[in-house]
């Protein structure tokens, strides 16, 4: 089974998390996949739109921890300058919009995913959730810098702190998310999709540059030193303990 499906209709090019027994959890091969299939994209004429969703009813739960670990001692920082920097870097690069459809929990790499892409539309039973915490690390996938731009300093370092989920409906009060479908969530993103794929590529490309160059200039810098921090964080006993009490299923014991 491929960990990304890819389907092109009506110039929208849509890209599936497919993982499903895994909550669409990104391991190497889906991280690859996914940057390959977006450098498809943006090379391929027919392709005028781009949406990232998931398989099932989840989203994504960010970054799989069992494959982490699997390998014994691993550098976080060289990992993200592997997998999540270039990838959200290249989110935002590319001159043509991407929508972030959300069809369920979102929560961790995947968040930061969701937050660099141009547009969210969430289904209204979808949630986000900060996640870093629960394993006793820092934000990194560029949440340190999008989610305070979102919905302010404030409330990025409390739902950090709590780990507390974000509902579709409380994300689009607050301007994290753009509209929220119920049944009638997939026409909803084809719907918005379309709009996009009929609209005048080269003017889209230059706003995407012009909003990167005033909000995200730093945007590189930021990915640099979330990954200086979650290095020094990944070496810690407290995420030592974080990870033995996620695969353990119970609540971590910090000291």
């Amino acid at each position: 089974m491929t960990t990304l499906n890819t389907n092109l209709k009506s110039g929208t090019a849509i890209l599936t998390l497919n993982r499903p027994e895994r909550a669409n959890a990104f391991n190497f091969e889906m991280t690859n996949a996914l940057m390959d299939a977006l450098s498809h994209a943006e090379n391929d004429p027919n392709v005028k739109c781009v949406v990232i969703t998931g398989a099932g009813k989840v989203f994504s739960a960010g970054q799989d921890i069992t494959e982490m670990k699997q390998g014994g001692a691993i550098s976080y920082r060289e990992h993200l300058e592997k997998t999540y920097n270039p990838l959200i870097l290249q989110i935002r690069n590319m001159g043509k919009p991407v929508i972030a459809a959300v069809n369920g929990p979102c929560a961790g790499a995947a968040f930061g995913i969701a937050l660099a892409c141009d547009l969210r539309i969430a289904k209204s039973s979808a949630y986000f959730v900060v996640g870093f915490s629960g394993i006793a690390l820092a934000p990194d996938s560029g949440v340190s810098l999008f989610l305070p731009k979102y919905i302010g300093l404030g409330r990025a370092q409390e739902y950090f702190y709590s780990n507390k989920p974000i509902t579709s409906h409380l994300a689009y009060e607050w301007g994290l998310v753009n509209q929220v479908g119920g049944f009638n969530f997939d026409a909803l993103v084809m719907q918005v999709a379309g709009k996009l794929a009929a609209g005048p590529r080269e003017a889209f490309a230059a706003g995407k540059q012009a909003f990167n160059h005033a909000i995200l200039p730093n945007l590189e810098d930021a990915l640099h030193y979330e990954g200086i921090l979650q290095d020094k964080a990944g070496k810690s006993a407290e995420h030592r303990e974080g990870v033995a009490a996620f695969l353990g299923k119970r609540a971590p014991k910090f000291e």
